[in-house]
Formats: structure tokens, sequence, C-alpha cells
């Protein structure tokens, strides 16, 4: 998702100890300052600052191929450590299914959802699109000529726009969707007319709104968002909610003590109004969900997802 960098880091990086017993090897399969990087160090700083766990921590950024190169390196080179943990969220579901190859995430361990954040969808402030609708009846129009910016292909972004043009009868394969590397580049290309939608972070694109840049004419929530002045995709009867959620998992073979013991820790963590003050700086809400519940709930947003990135033709 594009977004930007959220939190102050500082207070996340450079975790550790005095002595240090085992310190924690956490794998971010993307570069340093995105969001699997930010959640997770903000995630083991806070765990020490909280004294909940004060080993420290060793942070590896490996980016590439949607997440998979990370990916495949945690799980090649971690199996059995108690302590090894990578950060991950449902974009990398997504490059999973796309990237021919890539080893499945249910050879790791679910340990805990972290935040969660809605999408938004923004035009120019001179579209003659004011309504979800004027968007679904241009998209039955004519597909092509209504292009949709946004992060990674097979990412959240693309996923919604698929979503929102299966709703509206079109195939999914049909849409024009432009994958951007960052939000300035994609900000840049709407306010010029290059892209028609722009599908981000609400958060985000409520600072460009607020700031007369763009203007958002739907929210991905199943209700209003309190923040946004919006109406959700469901009130313009297009039956689309979804977000993009970050998370941790463990080692493949972690033990059961040591996935029990992460899941209490970040169970504690995230509890506190130091995390949830954190997040709200940057409009993500606190999502606890740990272990077996994770897992599942992983399980189940590749169900969901699966079905559309094959129609978008990204499966593979």
């Amino acid at each position: 998702m594009l977004r930007r960098t959220f939190i102050s880091i500082a207070m996340a990086v450079g975790v550790s100890g005095a002595a240090l017993a085992e310190p924690a090897k956490v794998m971010v399969p993307a570069g340093a300052g995105g969001g699997y990087d930010t959640t997770t160090r903000l995630a083991l700083g806070m765990l020490d600052k909280a004294g909940l766990f004060k080993d420290g921590a060793v942070f590896t950024n490996k980016p590439g191929a949607g997440g998979t190169l990370g990916l495949g390196e945690f799980i090649r080179t971690s199996k059995g450590q108690d302590n090894a943990l990578m950060g991950m969220g449902v974009i990398l579901l997504g490059s999973i299914m796309a990237t021919k190859g890539s080893l499945p995430i249910t050879d790791t361990t679910p340990v805990a959802r972290l935040t969660f954040e809605y999408n938004g969808l923004a035009v120019p402030t001179n579209s003659p699109f004011k309504t979800v609708k004027d968007l679904t009846d241009a998209l039955k129009a004519n597909p092509g000529a209504v292009s949709f910016g946004g992060g990674s292909a097979g990412g959240v972004d693309h996923i919604i726009a698929g979503m929102i043009a299966r709703s509206a009868g079109v195939a999914p394969a049909r849409i024009n969707y432009i994958a951007y590397g960052g939000g300035a580049e994609a900000v840049t290309q709407l306010a010029g007319g290059k892209i028609a939608v722009l599908v981000s972070g609400a958060s985000e694109l409520k600072g460009l709104a607020d700031a007369g840049r763009v203007r958002i004419i739907a929210v991905t929530s199943p209700e209003r968002l309190a923040e946004v002045e919006a109406p959700t995709l469901k009130e313009a009867g297009v039956d689309v909610a979804m977000g993009n959620w970050r998370g941790i998992v463990g080692a493949p073979g972690m033990s059961a003590a040591a996935q029990q013991n992460w899941v209490e820790r970040l169970e504690r963590m995230t509890a506190q109004a130091e995390w949830k003050a954190e997040l709200a700086k940057s409009g993500l809400q606190s999502a606890f969900l740990g272990g077996s519940k994770f897992g599942a709930f992983i399980a189940e947003e590749n169900a969901r997802i699966r079905p559309i990135l094959e129609e978008l033709g990204v499966a593979k």
C-alpha cells in the first residue's frame, strides 16, 4: 500500500540490552522505512521499553519480489529457532500468489496480527467522478479508460480495484491498473490527470484531501470512518470491505512454548496506551490477533484474495 512512513522510528531502532541472552532475529522482507520495517521495529522497541523482552533484536532487511525473497531466506535459515521472527502482512500473501516458486506462508509459525488500516479512493479535484456510481458507470462503459493507480501488482490496492470492477459486472482483468513504487509519484500522476483514481491508505489520503490536493469519494471500511468525510463503498452499492494489515510470524518449527511466549508478550504490548497512541498518529488501528487465531485469519485471507488475483491474472 502506498503510504508515508508512519511512526517515530527512533524509539524502535537499535533495540538492545547490556547483556544479551538471545536476541530476536527479525527478518523484514522489504526495504528500510517501509510498513513492515516500521511496524516490526516499533513492536520490538515497545517490548523492550515495557520490559516484556529485553534481550535485544537484530534486524535484516531483504527486499525483492514483493517480499518473497525475504520470506524464502527466513524459511530456509531459521528452522527451529525460537527467537526468529518476520514482519509480514496481506501484501505478502498476494506476492506469494503472484510469484512463481515462492515458499508458502504456512511454512512459518503464526504469532500475531498487529495493525490494520482501511483504504480510500481519491480522484483529482476536477474529476468528473463525484460519486462511486460515476466511477462504476464509467467502468461499465469503457473499463480501459478508467485508470487506477496504487501499490504493487497483486497488493491490497490492486485487489480493491479488481473487486470494484467485479462488483460493477466488469471482468477484473480488463481494468487499467498502474502500480507505483511510492506515494509521491502516484499523487503527482493523479494531480496531473495521468490516472483517474488512486487507491491508498485512508489516513494518507485524508491529509492530501485536507490540503485540497485530492477528493476522497469512498473508503473501504464496513462503516464510515470518523476521521474521513467520505461514504463507504458498501453505501454506494459496491459490496467491498477490505484493508491493509500487518503482523509477525515465527520460524518454521518454532516450539509451542516459544510461540505462546511471543503471543503473550505482544498481546500485553498492544494493550498499552503508548502503542495505540503511536499508531493513531498515522491513522492505524491496533488489531491484535494471536497464535492459532492469527493462523486461521491468514487462511481466510488467502481464500478470499486468491480468486480475485486469479481473475486479475496475477496469481501463478
